[in-house]
Protein backbone atom coordinates (compact mmCIF):
# COMPACT_ATOMS: atom_id res chain seq x y z
CA UNK A 1 0.00 0.00 0.00
CA UNK A 2 1.14 3.54 -0.81
CA UNK A 3 0.23 6.86 0.79
CA UNK A 4 -0.41 10.05 -1.14
CA UNK A 5 -0.59 13.23 0.94
CA UNK A 6 -2.29 16.10 -0.84
CA UNK A 7 -0.41 19.32 -0.06
CA UNK A 8 -0.69 21.47 -3.19
CA UNK A 9 -3.13 24.03 -1.78
CA UNK A 10 -2.21 27.66 -1.23
CA UNK A 11 -3.85 28.26 2.15
CA UNK A 12 -5.35 31.58 1.12
CA UNK A 13 -7.74 31.86 4.08
CA UNK A 14 -5.00 31.18 6.61
CA UNK A 15 -2.63 33.61 4.94
CA UNK A 16 -5.30 36.32 5.11
CA UNK A 17 -5.90 35.60 8.79
CA UNK A 18 -2.20 35.77 9.63
CA UNK A 19 -1.80 39.04 7.73
CA UNK A 20 -4.82 40.54 9.52
CA UNK A 21 -3.77 39.44 13.01
CA UNK A 22 -2.53 42.39 15.03
CA UNK A 23 -1.17 40.49 18.01
CA UNK A 24 2.06 39.52 16.26
CA UNK A 25 1.84 36.03 17.78
CA UNK A 26 1.51 34.34 14.40
CA UNK A 27 3.78 36.47 12.21
CA UNK A 28 6.24 33.55 11.96
CA UNK A 29 3.58 31.53 10.09
CA UNK A 30 3.46 33.93 7.13
CA UNK A 31 4.45 32.21 3.90
CA UNK A 32 4.32 28.70 5.40
CA UNK A 33 2.37 25.95 3.63
CA UNK A 34 -0.37 24.60 5.90
CA UNK A 35 1.05 21.05 6.15
CA UNK A 36 4.37 22.53 7.31
CA UNK A 37 2.84 24.62 10.12
CA UNK A 38 4.25 23.74 13.54
CA UNK A 39 1.74 21.63 15.48
CA UNK A 40 3.12 20.59 18.82
CA UNK A 41 6.79 19.78 18.44
CA UNK A 42 6.88 19.21 14.69
CA UNK A 43 5.22 20.13 11.40
CA UNK A 44 1.59 19.05 11.03
CA UNK A 45 2.46 16.67 8.19
CA UNK A 46 5.24 15.05 10.25
CA UNK A 47 2.61 13.52 12.53
CA UNK A 48 1.35 11.62 9.47
CA UNK A 49 4.83 10.45 8.46
CA UNK A 50 5.41 9.14 11.96
CA UNK A 51 2.06 7.33 12.11
CA UNK A 52 2.38 5.83 8.63
CA UNK A 53 5.94 4.65 9.36
CA UNK A 54 5.39 3.40 12.92
CA UNK A 55 2.26 1.46 11.96
CA UNK A 56 3.93 -0.20 8.99
CA UNK A 57 0.86 0.65 6.96
CA UNK A 58 2.62 1.66 3.74
CA UNK A 59 5.83 1.03 1.84
CA UNK A 60 6.03 4.44 0.22
CA UNK A 61 4.84 8.00 0.89
CA UNK A 62 4.37 10.67 -1.76
CA UNK A 63 3.60 14.30 -0.97
CA UNK A 64 2.11 16.33 -3.83
CA UNK A 65 2.80 20.05 -3.46
CA UNK A 66 3.14 23.02 -5.81
CA UNK A 67 6.10 24.85 -7.32
CA UNK A 68 5.75 27.72 -4.83
CA UNK A 69 6.34 25.49 -1.81
CA UNK A 70 8.36 22.69 -3.43
CA UNK A 71 11.73 23.75 -2.00
CA UNK A 72 10.30 24.06 1.51
CA UNK A 73 8.81 20.55 1.29
CA UNK A 74 12.05 19.12 -0.06
CA UNK A 75 13.98 20.67 2.83
CA UNK A 76 11.47 19.22 5.30
CA UNK A 77 11.50 15.77 3.66
CA UNK A 78 15.29 15.47 3.90
CA UNK A 79 14.85 14.07 7.44
CA UNK A 80 12.86 11.08 6.14
CA UNK A 81 14.05 8.20 3.98
CA UNK A 82 10.59 7.10 2.82
CA UNK A 83 9.09 10.39 1.57
CA UNK A 84 9.13 11.64 -2.02
CA UNK A 85 8.05 15.11 -3.10
CA UNK A 86 6.17 15.78 -6.34
CA UNK A 87 5.26 19.26 -7.60
CA UNK A 88 2.16 19.96 -9.67
CA UNK A 89 4.16 22.82 -11.25
CA UNK A 90 1.59 25.50 -10.38
CA UNK A 91 2.56 28.76 -8.66
CA UNK A 92 -0.77 30.34 -7.68
CA UNK A 93 -4.22 29.43 -6.41
CA UNK A 94 -5.73 30.39 -9.76
CA UNK A 95 -3.50 27.85 -11.53
CA UNK A 96 -4.19 24.97 -9.13
CA UNK A 97 -4.98 21.58 -10.66
CA UNK A 98 -7.32 20.41 -7.91
CA UNK A 99 -6.94 17.56 -5.45
CA UNK A 100 -8.22 14.80 -7.75
CA UNK A 101 -5.84 15.81 -10.55
CA UNK A 102 -2.98 15.89 -8.01
CA UNK A 103 -3.84 12.34 -6.95
CA UNK A 104 -3.89 11.26 -10.58
CA UNK A 105 -0.52 12.99 -11.10
CA UNK A 106 1.03 10.99 -8.26
CA UNK A 107 -0.46 7.70 -9.47
CA UNK A 108 0.97 8.23 -12.96
CA UNK A 109 4.32 9.74 -11.95
CA UNK A 110 5.14 6.93 -9.50
CA UNK A 111 3.35 4.25 -11.54
CA UNK A 112 1.28 3.26 -8.52
CA UNK A 113 -0.48 -0.07 -9.01
CA UNK A 114 -1.29 -0.69 -5.36
CA UNK A 115 -3.97 0.23 -2.86
CA UNK A 116 -3.61 3.86 -1.79
CA UNK A 117 -4.24 5.90 1.34
CA UNK A 118 -5.12 9.47 0.38
CA UNK A 119 -4.65 12.05 3.14
CA UNK A 120 -5.38 15.76 3.24
CA UNK A 121 -2.14 17.44 4.22
CA UNK A 122 -3.91 20.01 6.40
CA UNK A 123 -5.89 17.43 8.41
CA UNK A 124 -5.26 15.68 11.72
CA UNK A 125 -7.54 13.50 13.84
CA UNK A 126 -8.34 13.12 17.49
CA UNK A 127 -6.55 10.56 19.61
CA UNK A 128 -9.06 7.74 19.13
CA UNK A 129 -8.05 7.50 15.45
CA UNK A 130 -5.79 4.49 14.93
CA UNK A 131 -4.24 3.90 11.53
CA UNK A 132 -3.63 0.22 12.28
CA UNK A 133 -7.30 -0.37 13.09
CA UNK A 134 -8.43 1.48 9.98
CA UNK A 135 -6.14 -0.61 7.81
CA UNK A 136 -7.41 -3.79 9.50
CA UNK A 137 -10.98 -2.77 8.64
CA UNK A 138 -9.91 -2.10 5.04
CA UNK A 139 -8.24 -5.53 4.83
CA UNK A 140 -11.43 -7.21 6.11
CA UNK A 141 -13.47 -5.45 3.42
CA UNK A 142 -10.92 -6.36 0.76
CA UNK A 143 -11.08 -10.02 1.76
CA UNK A 144 -14.79 -9.99 0.87
CA UNK A 145 -14.49 -7.81 -2.25
CA UNK A 146 -11.22 -6.43 -3.58
CA UNK A 147 -13.00 -3.43 -5.09
CA UNK A 148 -13.94 -2.16 -1.64
CA UNK A 149 -12.85 1.29 -0.48
CA UNK A 150 -12.96 2.83 2.99
CA UNK A 151 -13.52 6.39 4.19
CA UNK A 152 -13.85 7.97 7.63
CA UNK A 153 -16.83 9.68 9.19
CA UNK A 154 -17.57 11.53 12.40
CA UNK A 155 -20.69 13.09 13.88
CA UNK A 156 -21.01 16.80 13.23
CA UNK A 157 -23.50 19.22 14.79
CA UNK A 158 -26.76 20.22 13.12
CA UNK A 159 -25.44 23.69 12.40
CA UNK A 160 -22.31 22.28 10.74
CA UNK A 161 -23.84 20.17 7.97
CA UNK A 162 -23.64 23.07 5.51
CA UNK A 163 -19.84 23.06 5.86
CA UNK A 164 -19.16 19.43 4.90
CA UNK A 165 -19.92 16.53 2.65
CA UNK A 166 -22.41 14.41 4.60
CA UNK A 167 -22.53 10.63 4.13
CA UNK A 168 -25.71 8.58 4.14
CA UNK A 169 -25.07 4.87 4.82
CA UNK A 170 -26.98 1.59 5.10
CA UNK A 171 -27.05 -0.90 7.99
CA UNK A 172 -23.74 -2.41 6.81
CA UNK A 173 -22.10 1.05 6.89
CA UNK A 174 -21.85 1.11 3.12
CA UNK A 175 -22.12 4.61 1.68
CA UNK A 176 -25.33 5.20 -0.26
CA UNK A 177 -24.75 8.81 -1.19
CA UNK A 178 -22.99 12.02 -0.26
CA UNK A 179 -24.91 15.23 0.28
CA UNK A 180 -22.61 18.17 -0.44
CA UNK A 181 -23.01 20.84 2.28
CA UNK A 182 -26.71 20.19 2.89
CA UNK A 183 -28.99 22.09 5.23
CA UNK A 184 -29.89 20.11 8.39
CA UNK A 185 -33.42 19.69 7.01
CA UNK A 186 -32.12 18.07 3.81
CA UNK A 187 -30.65 14.95 5.45
CA UNK A 188 -31.08 12.98 8.66
CA UNK A 189 -27.41 12.06 8.63
CA UNK A 190 -24.74 13.97 10.54
CA UNK A 191 -21.84 11.88 9.25
CA UNK A 192 -19.19 14.30 8.03
CA UNK A 193 -16.43 12.91 5.80
CA UNK A 194 -12.84 14.17 6.21
CA UNK A 195 -10.13 13.93 3.56
CA UNK A 196 -8.83 10.43 4.35
CA UNK A 197 -9.60 7.62 1.93
CA UNK A 198 -8.37 4.09 1.39
CA UNK A 199 -8.83 3.35 -2.31
CA UNK A 200 -8.44 -0.12 -3.77
CA UNK A 201 -5.96 -0.42 -6.61
CA UNK A 202 -8.91 -1.22 -8.90
CA UNK A 203 -10.26 2.26 -8.22
CA UNK A 204 -7.24 4.17 -9.47
CA UNK A 205 -8.01 3.62 -13.16
CA UNK A 206 -11.28 5.47 -12.61
CA UNK A 207 -9.45 8.72 -11.87
CA UNK A 208 -8.91 9.13 -15.62
CA UNK A 209 -12.60 8.54 -16.32
CA UNK A 210 -13.71 11.05 -13.71
CA UNK A 211 -11.34 13.78 -14.88
CA UNK A 212 -12.25 13.17 -18.52
CA UNK A 213 -15.92 13.64 -17.65
CA UNK A 214 -15.06 16.81 -15.71
CA UNK A 215 -12.50 18.30 -18.10
CA UNK A 216 -14.74 21.25 -18.99
CA UNK A 217 -16.16 21.64 -15.49
CA UNK A 218 -15.18 24.47 -13.10
CA UNK A 219 -12.11 23.79 -10.95
CA UNK A 220 -14.35 23.45 -7.86
CA UNK A 221 -15.77 20.21 -9.28
CA UNK A 222 -12.28 18.75 -9.62
CA UNK A 223 -10.66 20.27 -6.55
CA UNK A 224 -12.54 18.71 -3.64
CA UNK A 225 -11.72 14.97 -3.46
CA UNK A 226 -15.23 14.42 -2.09
CA UNK A 227 -16.53 15.06 -5.61
CA UNK A 228 -14.62 12.02 -6.85
CA UNK A 229 -15.90 10.02 -3.90
CA UNK A 230 -19.48 11.01 -4.69
CA UNK A 231 -18.96 9.89 -8.29
CA UNK A 232 -17.29 6.66 -7.15
CA UNK A 233 -19.95 5.27 -4.82
CA UNK A 234 -22.23 4.18 -7.66
CA UNK A 235 -19.31 2.30 -9.24
CA UNK A 236 -17.42 0.70 -6.33
CA UNK A 237 -18.43 -0.34 -2.80
CA UNK A 238 -17.40 2.34 -0.29
CA UNK A 239 -17.72 1.82 3.46
CA UNK A 240 -17.13 4.00 6.51
CA UNK A 241 -14.99 3.72 9.63
CA UNK A 242 -16.22 5.92 12.45
CA UNK A 243 -13.99 8.29 14.43
CA UNK A 244 -14.72 10.99 17.01
CA UNK A 245 -13.49 14.05 15.15
CA UNK A 246 -10.88 15.85 13.08
CA UNK A 247 -8.90 19.05 12.79
CA UNK A 248 -9.10 20.71 9.39
CA UNK A 249 -6.63 23.59 9.41
CA UNK A 250 -8.26 26.11 7.10
CA UNK A 251 -7.99 29.36 9.03
CA UNK A 252 -6.17 30.76 12.04
CA UNK A 253 -8.70 29.71 14.73
CA UNK A 254 -8.69 26.12 13.46
CA UNK A 255 -4.88 26.11 13.47
CA UNK A 256 -4.76 27.38 17.07
CA UNK A 257 -7.28 24.72 18.13
CA UNK A 258 -5.28 21.93 16.47
CA UNK A 259 -1.95 23.07 17.92
CA UNK A 260 -3.44 23.39 21.41
CA UNK A 261 -4.92 19.89 21.21
CA UNK A 262 -1.59 18.31 20.27
CA UNK A 263 0.37 20.32 22.84
CA UNK A 264 -1.93 19.96 25.83
CA UNK A 265 -4.52 17.22 25.36
CA UNK A 266 -2.71 14.28 23.77
CA UNK A 267 -2.01 11.55 26.29
CA UNK A 268 0.68 9.74 24.27
CA UNK A 269 2.36 11.58 21.42
CA UNK A 270 4.50 8.55 20.53
CA UNK A 271 1.46 6.44 19.66
CA UNK A 272 -0.63 9.29 18.17
CA UNK A 273 -2.61 8.04 15.14
CA UNK A 274 -0.46 4.89 14.92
Amino acid sequence: MKAVILAAGYGTRLLRDVAADRSGRFAHLAGTAKPLLPVGRCALISHWIHALSASGSVDGICVVTNALYQAAFEDWAAQFSNVEILSDQTRSNDERLGAVACLQLAVKHFNIEDDVIVIGGDTLFKEDFCLSRVKERFSDLQAKCDDSCLVLSYQCKDEETHKYGILEVDEDLRVLCIKEKPLPSETKSRRACPCFYMFSKNTLVLLDNFLEEKKKAPIEEKDAPGNFLSWLISRKPVYIHQISGRFDVGNLPSYVECDLYVRERLHDLASYMV
